[in-house]
């Protein structure tokens, strides 16, 4: 096989990819993204596609909130909507006992300095959901918050990446990643070599695997979140509403069907890329949903899935360059609430692999924590 070079081979075509493979091409770089099935197949083309701010782990905070602004503008971005909506998501307290769980958060954010989510009461909170049970007594509100449509915004980042000059090469999966005698890192696949002097594993739930090819020992679990989708229906709700205490993850698409999530557990087999949905887990979420709001209960259920993403044990991403080997990048483990972070995150790899720093917010994503971890258990 011929060996095709480039500056930069991302391993991984979901979101992240195409985003730090998008933000590298326009900073001048040759990219080249190496998916071993097709782009957007697992995480991201399974995912609810929350765009939220709201109930951020702090260190997550800064750059989540940088990436709502872009968000904001993601058509300046990659040309398309995205289908975007910015109607506010709504995390409620159905009961006075669950009110102290949204007063702490209140507390602990404004110590920290943020105002960007807010308590209501049940009066503002009927204002906004009307359909919503009357039993509900108040909930934290992020207005700036919403969601898009998943795979218009994986079409989107695919259309912008190779429009700046990305090479896009499916059903590639990595086999071996070598180090030859010069700068380059040694790619090999099933469809061809690949070298570069820089390397970016995005992979995912296989991202423990390619780390490993790399010379990087880092512990990884995975996710097997499953979603629900009903048939369509009148409007019924415009903001995203979860629920303090219980899995709910709940709005209505452009299209009129309710997407039911909130992180209920089907099960995956990583190595064979499949994913099983648990019913009697799944039934949870759909209890939520009708406690929550009574008047969908008559309604079918048209599909429901379950993906496969990676999972940290402390469930922040990983997010920087190998304490061990030049040249190797990663970004995987965002463990259920990567979407929103997405076109930051390609701006924070154009830095560190351009400029060879960001000023932004990265400490505590280091892979580093995790490999520290390990060597101490």
């Amino acid at each position: 096989m011929t060996m095709s070079k480039t500056d930069v081979v991302v391993i991984g075509g979901g979101l992240h990819g195409l985003s730090a493979a998008l933000h590298l091409a326009r900073a001048g770089k040759a990219v080249s993204i190496l998916e071993r099935s097709w782009v957007g197949r697992h995480a991201s083309g399974a995912t609810a596609a929350g765009v939220r701010t709201l109930n951020r782990h702090l260190a997550e905070v800064p750059i989540s909130l940088e990436a709502m602004d872009m968000w904001h503008n993601i058509e300046s971005i990659v040309g398309d909507h995205c289908g975007f909506h910015a109607h506010g998501q709504i995390n409620v307290a159905e009961f006075e006992s669950h009110l102290p769980v949204l007063q702490k958060r209140v507390s602990t954010m404004q110590a920290a300095g943020y105002d960007h989510e807010e308590l209501i009461d049940r009066d503002e909170l009927l204002r906004l959901v009307p359909t919503i049970s009357p039993h509900v007594t108040a909930a934290l509100i992020a207005r700036g918050d919403g969601a898009a449509d998943p795979h218009r915004t994986i079409a989107a980042f695919r259309r912008a990446a190779e429009a700046a000059g990305v090479a896009i090469i499916e059903g590639a999966r990595v086999t071996a990643i070598e180090r030859d005698r010069g700068d380059d890192w040694t790619i090999r696949t099933e469809v061809g070599t690949y070298a570069a002097p820089v390397v970016i594993n995005v992979a995912g739930a296989w991202a423990a695997d390619i780390a490993a090819m790399a010379g990087d020992d880092i512990p990884l679990g995975h996710k097997a979140s499953m979603m629900i989708v009903t048939e369509r229906i009148a409007p019924l709700l415009k903001p995203v509403v979860s629920v303090v205490g219980r899995p709910l993850s709940f709005k209505q698409s452009d299209q009129g069907t309710l997407v039911i999530g909130g992180g209920l557990q089907g099960k995956a087999d990583i190595p064979a890329q499949k994913s099983f949905v648990d019913f009697n887990e799944l039934a949870k979420g759909a209890r939520a949903a009708t406690d929550l709001f009574p008047c969908v209960g008559p309604l079918r259920i048209v599909r429901s899935w379950a993906g496969m993403e990676a999972k940290t044990e402390d469930y922040l991403p990983v997010i920087g360059v190998s304490p061990n080997v030049d040249g190797i990048y990663h970004v995987f483990g965002f463990s259920g609430h990567g979407f929103q972070l997405v076109p930051v995150v390609g701006a924070i790899m154009a830095d560190l692999i351009v400029r060879g720093s960001t000023g932004r917010k990265i400490e505590a994503f280091a892979p580093s924590r995790l490999m520290e971890q390990r060597h101490v258990a």
